[in-house]
C-alpha cells in the first residue's frame, strides 16, 4: 500500500478527463482509469489537508464490497490491469493500490442514498417535517436511532462546490424512469441490508450509505465507490447509543473539527491539524482490517 499522501495524479501518455472532489479519471476510449486520491472533502469542499494512504484504503474496501455483491449486480471493475496501460514504472507505482480500471457507464443523475438510522441532515429533516425525503416517521425518534426499517432516500448530484438536495422518490422516477428507478430503489436497500449484516457481525454499524449506479448496455451496475468511510456513516457497536452523534469509523471526525471552528462553510475551510489527521487516518485503516478479514 503506497505510503504517499497523493493529492493529484500527473500521467503523462493518459489523458485526464476530470479531478472530482476526491478522484481523478482518465481516459481510456471505453473504460476509464479511476484514482483515489488522499484528498478529502466535507460539507461540500474540498479540504487543503490529505490524509495520508486514504486513496489506497478506499479502493481496497469499495472492491471488497464490489465483488461481495456481484451476484446481485456487476459492477464497473474491468479485467485490465496497470500492466495493461501505457505507464512508467514511476506512474505504475504512484497508482498502485489506489487505482481501478472501470467500464465506461452513463451514471444515472442521483445519488442513491439508504438510511437504516436516524443521522445527518436525515435527522435534521426529521426534526422539522416528521420525514425524510417524503417518507413519514414515526414521532419521537431520538438522534440515531434505528429506523424501523431501512429508507431509500435519493438525493440530486450537485456541481463541485454546491450542496446536493434531497429529492422524493417520485422526483428520481421523473429523472431516470420507472422501471431503472425501481429496480436501483431494490439493488441498493438489498445490498445494504447484507452489508449491515457482515458488518454488524464484525462490530460496526452502518448508519446510511451513498451507492452510485450507470447504464452499460441499456443494463444497470454498480460504479463509483461502495460502502467506503467516505460514502457511509460506520459507527462502532460498543459505542453505540441515542440522542448524540455516536464515535465513527468514517471522516466524523473531521466534520465535527470543522464545525467547532468559525468556519462559515463558504470560504476555504482551515486546514486540518495534526492530530485530526493521524486519528482520521487511524479510523479508515481499522475499518478496512476490520471489515475485509
Amino acid at each position: 500500500m503506497a505510503s504517499l499522501a497523493l493529492q493529484e495524479t500527473h500521467l503523462s501518455n493518459i489523458p485526464l478527463l476530470f479531478r472530482g472532489k476526491v478522484r481523478d479519471v482518465y481516459d481510456l476510449g471505453d473504460e476509464i482509469l479511476l484514482v483515489a486520491s488522499d484528498r478529502i472533502s466535507a460539507f461540500d469542499h474540498i479540504l487543503a489537508t490529505p490524509i495520508p494512504e486514504k486513496g489506497a484504503l478506499l479502493s481496497e474496501i469499495s472492491r471488497f464490497w464490489m465483488k461481495k455483491f456481484s451476484n446481485l449486480i456487476p459492477n464497473h471493475l474491468s479485467k485490465k490491469t496497470l500492466d495493461d496501460l501505457d505507464l512508467s514504472a514511476e506512474e505504475k507505482n504512484q497508482l498502485a493500490g489506489r487505482s481501478e480500471i472501470a467500464i465506461k457507464t452513463q451514471p444515472l443523475p442521483v445519488e442513491l442514498i439508504v438510511r437504516g438510522y436516524l443521522a445527518g441532515s436525515g435527522f435534521n429533516e426529521y426534526l422539522k417535517t416528521g420525514s425524510v425525503c417524503g417518507i413519514s416517521l414515526p414521532a419521537g425518534l431520538a438522534q440515531a436511532q434505528n429506523l424501523p426499517e431501512p429508507i431509500f432516500t435519493p438525493s440530486t448530484k450537485a456541481e463541485q462546490g454546491q450542496h446536493d438536495e434531497n429529492i422524493s422518490f417520485q422526483k428520481m422516477i421523473d429523472l431516470v424512469g420507472s422501471e431503472t428507478a425501481e429496480k436501483a430503489k431494490e439493488i441498493c436497500l438489498k445490498i445494504y441490508s447484507l452489508a449491515s449484516e457482515h458488518a454488524k457481525s464484525r462490530g460496526i454499524i452502518i448508519a446510511d450509505t451513498k451507492f452510485e449506479m450507470g447504464l452499460h448496455n441499456g443494463k444497470l451496475i454498480l460504479i463509483d465507490e461502495v460502502l467506503t468511510p467516505d460514502s457511509s456513516r460506520f459507527w462502532p457497536v460498543s459505542g453505540y447509543q441515542t440522542g448524540i452523534s455516536p464515535p465513527s469509523f468514517d471522516k466524523q471526525l473531521v466534520r465535527d473539527y470543522l464545525l467547532s471552528t468559525d468556519w462559515d462553510k463558504n470560504s476555504p475551510p482551515p486546514p486540518l491539524p495534526e492530530d485530526i489527521v493521524t486519528k482520521t487516518a487511524a479510523k479508515y485503516r481499522e475499518a478496512v482490517k476490520v471489515l475485509t478479514t
